[in-house]
């Protein structure tokens, strides 16, 4: 059954079954929060955690033994894939769990869409991206709504900084929020040091915690925070860094075999607070796999600036896939 975004605020947890697709990350994560509210028994995981391990997942809900009572399923990054599992559920005739997909764009003759639109029971939401007055009027009334001083030359900086993106607008309106509390009204100067900041911990923690190959951190930062198409390449890059200090590092470690040594000499220092996970990834990666790991990296950038696959899909099943611990040195 189709919903209307703007109705979509209005939906309550009567149904078993909901799709909310599109490129509208933003407004998608808001009305999912707002359906959600309150709800304690979630449990998030992506796509590929659930392929993978379909049958365990299925019958772990026929055996009730994770799902003692009704509990909500939110998977994250859906795809195609999903369908047979959610046909098998529906042929199962199971009622006491909500699941919840969050997908990319699909286009009309995506199976799991004209599942989701054609059956009643099933309820299904397209987001449309925002445009330029949607995203203004969003931050007017956040500013309001607040009562933070700020000038309307001000409120368009930001909404022109934000890439016509409601996740990246809601992200710098919380940032700015928050200095708010320690001045009386917010500056031109301000809001461009505000909504410049280059610092981005937490694809910095994705990153060193998928090559240190810690699989549930890794899976937890990617449920944490809803990374969009435009965070891709800055993901990428943040590799390719991170990848390149530490193939020299490898390298010296493969010929003295020691460790502490490798961490002490060093060029330049590693942080003290960074030298236990950089141990990790320096005994679970060698220099061949980091040499692969950085071609892979190319041909996934190269794909992405394409755009002939979807750019948060593909990086995703690729980080799950290289934080594995019982994943070999082959990518």
């Amino acid at each position: 059954m189709i919903v209307k975004s703007k109705e979509a605020f209005n939906l309550k947890l009567n149904n078993n079954f909901y799709l909310f697709y599109g490129k509208n990350d933003g407004l998608k994560s808001e009305i999912i929060h707002k359906l959600l509210k309150d709800k304690k028994e979630i449990y998030n995981y992506e796509e590929k955690e659930i392929i993978d391990n379909s049958n365990n997942f299925i019958e772990n809900i026929l055996n009730k033994s994770l799902f003692e009572t009704q509990k909500i399923i939110v998977i994250k990054r859906s795809t195609e894939k999903i369908y047979k599992l959610i046909e098998e559920l529906k042929a199962k005739k199971i009622e006491d769990i909500i699941l919840i997909l969050n997908s990319e764009n699909l286009d009309k003759k995506s199976k799991l869409r004209s599942l989701f639109e054609k059956d009643k029971k099933y309820i299904c939401v397209a987001v449309y991206p925002d445009n330029e007055e949607t995203l203004s009027n969003l931050a007017y009334n956040f500013f309001k709504d607040k009562k933070i001083l700020i000038s309307k030359e001000n409120i368009n900086l930001i909404v022109s900084r934000s890439n016509e993106s409601r996740n990246h607008l809601n992200n710098e309106l919380r940032k700015i929020e928050s200095f708010s509390k320690s001045v009386k009204k917010i500056s031109n100067e301000n809001i461009l040091k505000l909504i410049n900041l280059s610092e981005n911990y937490s694809i910095e923690n994705l990153v060193n915690n998928c090559l240190a190959k810690n699989q549930k951190k890794t899976i937890q930062i990617l449920n944490d925070n809803n990374y969009t198409n435009d965070d891709c390449t800055l993901i990428i890059r943040t590799f390719l860094y991170k990848l390149k200090k530490l193939f020299g590092l490898s390298e010296n470690f493969s010929s003295n075999n020691d460790i502490n040594l490798t961490l002490t000499k060093a060029k330049p220092p590693i942080f003290w607070k960074d030298k236990e996970i950089t141990k990790q990834q320096i005994l679970k990666r060698n220099p061949e796999n980091i040499k692969k790991l950085i071609f892979k990296l190319n041909e996934i950038e190269l794909l992405i600036k394409k755009n002939l696959y979807n750019p948060v899909n593909i990086l995703t099943d690729f980080i799950i896939e290289q934080s594995s611990i019982t994943s070999n040195n082959e990518v």
